[in-house]
Parts: structure tokens; sequence; C-alpha cells
């Protein structure tokens, strides 16, 4: 409050003062108490008056101290319980978490992990995959530009996710705090299978084995691929201190169609600890038959290449590119991909009039649409020479198949001609086309139906901006080849439409999650978001059943069936308004990844430590980890002063002070007969 602030109010007291003085003790032969009484009042609600009119401002000083965070962060998957270290895990848990000298230097926070980072409400060492990964993401979300240490209770055998080591804040310290049995152990382990899902009857399919060996001797170990009581491939191995890792790549046959087991096991003479990661069950689906896509363009792009392998990630698709003069049937092919058609393309169109095979169309700066006007009939173009950019608009009402919005909107634009673009049938568009974020309301991806005949028109080139970009936002082209693995799912079908369609594995790996999605359309062949969809699935052996409801979701219903055990399963979907249903069967394989663990992984876990200058410990040196953590000097409690300052106009009570002092000061005055 300054000095003229100061004067004024001393001014207001002296003229509320003075007022007081002048209505009644100036000339009052009687001063009754009733006039010291009203002479208050009446000093009150002038020098209130007064006060509105100077609005002095206020100030109101707070001191607040704020501590350093320091998250404690457990390891709440079962590999903890399997290790038998779950006791001692829980045990430092609640004494760092109680610690009363922590306390007083740091904001403690406690928090749990598995595959999900939550705070520590129920600890139960029950989940089925360990993903350390997800800590460092959501520590650098919730403590954002802030200096912190960070206590990680875990034995650093991370299932999902990716490395952790390098997925912490280098700045911030992490202090692992490793559980678990450190003591080396014989073991030896089927530590990775990879193989594809689906493999073509009569052909020869790969699987790639990763072995590794923990122990102190030299020894000999088998391996075996079996399926059922049948050998399909044996080999002799040799491990020793200096040796503890193979690699076995085979070919095996796929003889039979269907879902076939199998199982890929290492052992040796010697007794081992955890003989539960000697095994790995996997399943390949045997199919006979594969979409064949020609993929026509008459000059080299790079969309052709991002194109064919897009479409050969799924195992049951083989893509050929050729040249228009270079095809000789296409009765060879399942589904044609006309690149830029241009006049060359005429005897591709024409042979197609009898062979009515499924196309998709894709158009750019080298398109002839005077060719296309003439040999196809679903849109009419009017072009002109001018090349122009088009962002994509995703159309949420898209329902001809289920498929989620994959970031279309962030995409690079594509090129084309500049011009209208009208369609002449029943066309429905997954996206539609922007320029510089103007809706133009034409088409840039539109799917049709005619007679049968499917086919899809892309009105763009650079489509392999596409793919680039959907990698370099999740570090993976799984989305984007998702999304045109759909698209010539629909044109490789030419079934009639179902009003209940549901999608699902036809085999998952115990611990994974087990989602099946459904859509259900109504006679219009729009999609019901009004349908109640349930699931049951039973097993074939317990002959259990449990059922589930599907909820909504995007342009789909969606079931998590987690928690199922190792078995068979045969389920039914079913709608329950019109009693629409679905019924097929999936198996769950055994296994369990969090139980492929002997013992924790320290040097892991002391990496992370020397990259964020940390220091990794045991449960036995708790007392050595506080007496770290409280001598660091770089983590102090800062003080936040905040002065808030408010103008006494905002103050709305003092003007009812002075409403109530001025009715009392009449209703007194009248009762007083003084008025």
């Amino acid at each position: 409050m300054n000095t003229t602030t100061i004067l004024l109010l001393l001014v207001s007291i002296l003229i509320a003062a003075g007022v007081s003085f002048y209505h009644y003790f100036y000339k009052v032969k009687s001063k009754s108490k009733v006039n010291l009484f009203l002479a208050f009042l009446r000093f009150f609600s002038v020098f209130g008056l007064l006060l509105l009119l100077i609005n002095p401002v206020i100030s109101r000083k707070t001191i607040e101290t704020i501590k350093t965070p320091l998250p404690i962060v457990i390891d709440n998957s079962s590999s903890i319980k399997d290790l038998k270290a779950d006791k001692s895990a829980l045990e430092v848990f609640e004494q760092l978490k109680n610690n009363a000298a922590l306390a007083d230097k740091f904001d403690l926070q406690s928090y749990q992990f598995d595959a999900d980072f939550l705070p520590s409400d129920t600890i139960n060492f029950k989940g089925k995959q360990t993903s350390i990964d997800v800590v460092a993401k959501n520590l650098k979300n919730i403590y954002k530009n802030q200096h912190f240490p960070t206590v990680l209770i875990s034995d650093g055998n991370q299932t999902s996710g990716e490395d952790y080591v390098f997925g912490f804040n280098p700045d911030n310290k992490v202090y692992p705090l490793v559980v678990g049995d450190t003591t080396t152990y014989f073991d030896l382990k089927v530590a990775q299978l990879n193989v594809n899902k689906y493999a073509f009857h009569k052909n020869k399919f790969p699987v790639e084995v990763f072995l590794n060996y923990s122990g102190k001797k030299s020894i000999n170990a088998s391996f075996k691929i079996t399926q059922g009581n049948t050998v399909l491939n044996e080999q002799t191995l040799a491990f020793s201190p200096t040796k503890k890792s193979a690699t076995i790549n085979v070919l095996l046959p796929a003889d039979r169609v269907g879902l076939q087991i199998l199982k890929a096991s290492i052992t040796s003479k010697e007794s081992e600890k955890n003989t539960y990661n000697n095994v790995k069950n996997f399943a390949v689906e045997v199919i006979d038959q594969k979409t064949e896509v020609a993929l026509v363009s008459s000059f080299p792009h790079p969309d052709l290449g991002a194109i064919k392998r897009s479409i050969e990630s799924n195992a049951q698709r083989k893509v050929t590119i050729l040249k228009p003069n270079e095809i000789k049937s296409l009765s060879d092919y399942n589904i044609l991909i006309l690149y830029q058609p241009n006049g060359t393309f005429k005897s591709i169109f024409d042979q197609n009039e009898n062979a009515k095979i499924n196309t998709w169309i894709i158009t750019g700066n080298d398109t002839d649409f005077n060719f296309l006007n003439q040999n196809q009939k679903t849109f009419a173009f009017k072009m002109t020479g001018q090349k122009e950019d088009y962002l994509a608009s995703f159309d949420s009402q898209f329902n001809l198949f289920a498929l989620d919005n994959i970031g279309f909107e962030q995409f690079p634009p594509i090129e084309n001609s500049f011009g209208a673009i009208t369609s002449s049938g029943n066309v429905n568009t997954l996206l539609t086309s922007t320029i510089r974020n103007i809706a133009t309301n034409q088409p840039l991806l539109s799917f049709s139906e005619n007679r049968g005949i499917r086919s899809a028109f892309l009105f763009g080139e650079n489509i392999w901006k596409w793919r680039a970009e959907s990698y370099v936002n999740n570090k993976s082209f799984t989305d984007f080849d998702i999304f045109l693995d759909k698209t010539i799912q629909y044109l490789a079908s030419n079934n009639a439409r179902k009003s209940l369609v549901v999608n699902h594995e036809r085999f998952y790996n115990s611990g994974e999650g087990i989602e099946i999605t459904a859509q259900y359309f109504n006679k219009n062949y729009e999609l019901d978001e009004k349908a109640r969809l349930t699931i049951s699935a039973t097993n074939s052996k317990t002959k259990q059943v449990k059922n589930y409801d599907l909820l909504r979701a995007t342009n789909s219903f969606q079931a998590n069936l987690d928690g199922l055990s190792a078995g068979n399963y045969s389920f039914m979907v079913k709608e329950l308004n019109s009693n629409s249903s679905y019924s097929s069967s999936f198996e769950v394989l055994d296994f369990d990844i969090e139980k492929q663990f002997v013992n924790p992984d320290w040097n892991k876990l002391n990496q992370l430590a020397t990259q964020t200058h940390g220091k990794a410990f045991l449960p036995n040196q708790v007392d050595t980890l506080v007496k770290e953590l409280l001598a660091d000097d770089s983590y102090k409690a800062i003080q936040k002063t905040t002065i808030k300052k408010s103008p006494l106009i905002d103050w709305i009570w003092l003007l009812v002070l002075i409403s109530l002092s001025l009715a009392t000061e009449w209703f007194v005055r009248k009762y007083n007969g003084l008025l």
C-alpha cells in the first residue's frame, strides 16, 4: 500500500468522523447511548463508501514449500512371485514409502506397473506382462521439466515394450532395487521363436528359434520341434561358458490344412531350477489359397514398392508388379491394382469386361482422365492440367468394414490433378479431400460395388509418404499395413454382405490380450449403434462357459476375453434384438512369458543406473539407498512465495455490511422518533 493510499485513508477517517460528529453531537442537547450507536453506524457507512471510492489494493503473501518428488515404483508382474521375491519386494516398498526421513525431504509418491503404469492401490504380483518402458514414459509425462530421482523395485525382466535403459531421462537418477536371487543357476531356455501366422498348403514355412544357456560347464542339449507325437526336427547342440546362445533356422512342411499346433523344446541330462522355459508352443494356420494381386503401372514410382511391401505384410497376399503389356491372362490374378491408367491400359480394361476382376484404380499427375471417363462409369472426371496437394479427412460414418482412424488428417498431402470428381453410382467414401484445410466435399478414397463387382479408387499419388509418416509416428508400419490389408480384403471377397461380421484370430498366446470385434448392420447396411451384442466362450475340455458383452467402439463393438486359461474354445456372438449369430473357435496356447526367467536381470538394471548416474541396490541395502538419497544435495525443497493482490471493491461483503449499517441506522432513528 503506497503513501498516497494511506493519506487518503486517513482523510477518509477524518471525513467519516466529522460527518458522524456533525449529525449526532454538534449542537445536540442530549448525548445518549443511542446517539453513540448511531454515530458509529454513520461513521462506518461513510468510511466504507469512501473506502470503495479509494479502492485500495490488498496484498496477501503465502509461502509454500515444494519438495522434490520421489516416485517409488514397484514391479507388479507375476515374475516377481515366480522368483520368490514377492515378500522382499513388498517389504522394501513399504519400508521406503513409510520412511520419515525421506518423507521430510521428498514428496513420496508410489506407483506400480506390469503392462500398465498405475497408482499402487493393490499390489498382488499377478501382472501378465512387464513393461518397464511404460514407467519411463509415464514419469516423463507426470513430472515434466522437473529434476527428481526414481526408486525402481523390479527384477528387470521386461517382456514387452521398447528397451527401457535408454527410455528414462538421463538427467534424472534412477536407483534400481533389484529383487530376486542373483545366483547363477544352470538353465536352458527357448528365448524367442519367430514364425509366420500363416503358411500355404504343400509349401514349407520357416521357423527361427533363439536358444540361451546359463551355466558354468560345457554340456550337450537336444532340441526338438514336435507336433503331437511326431518329431519334425531334432538337433544336438553344444553349449559352454563361452558359447551361451544358438540360433536354429528350419523349414517345416505344411502338409495339412487348418490350425497346426507345434512345440519347440530343449532338454539335457542336467537338472534345472526352471523347466517351464524349456518349451514354447506355437501355431501356424495352413491355408490352401493365396490372393494374387497384379500391380500394373506403365512407369516406375515409389508408390509401387510401398504398396507391394504393405500388402505382402500379410502372408496370404502376393503382389506382382507388371507393365500393361506384360499381362497375358487376367485369370492368373484375383485383384487388379491399376496405377495411373492411360491409353496403354486399354487391353486390360477390355479383358476385364469378361473377367470381372475386382479393381483398385489409383490416379495421379500422369493419369489420362479422358481415358478413364471412357473405360469406367463409377466416376466422371473434369480435370485441369494443374497439380494440387490434397489432405485426407476421415469419414467416421464409413461402414463397409471396420477401420480406425490411423491419423489420416496428419498424413502428408498426396498429389492429383485439380478438378471436379463426381460419382454416378452407389459409392462409399472412406476419405474425403481438403485443400489447405478447406473441405472440397470430393472423395479421396472410395469404394463401390456394381452387380457383384467391387472397385476402389484412390485419387492421388505419393501414398508411400503415408506409410513413412505412419512409421515415424508409431515406430511401426503396422497401422498403415492393416489399413491397406482391409482394402485388399474388401476387394478379395465377392460375398454378399452379412448383417453380423466378426473378426478374430485363430489362436492367441496365454497372457496376451484376446480381443474380438464385431459389426452389426441393419437392413440398409448401416452400422447399427443400438445393437446389443454378447459373446459366450466355452472351453472344449472343461465345458466352462464365460459370457461377455461387446462394448461400443469406433465403427465396431469389442470384447476383451483376457484371463482365459490355455485350451480350445468355441464361441458364439449373438445380437439380442434380431437373434443374428456367428459361431467359430480359437485356441489359447499354453505360454506364460513371465515364467521364463530364473534370475533377475542385474546387468540390465545396473546399466540403467549407470546411464542415469544412479546406482543399483539389493534389498539388504535399503538403508544405504536411503542414506544416499538423503545425502544428495541436488534435491532441495524450494520455497515458493505467492503474493495475491486483490482490490477492495472485489470484496462484496463490505458492500453488504455498508447496506446493513445504513438500514440499521434508519430503523433505530425511526424507532426513536428521530426522523
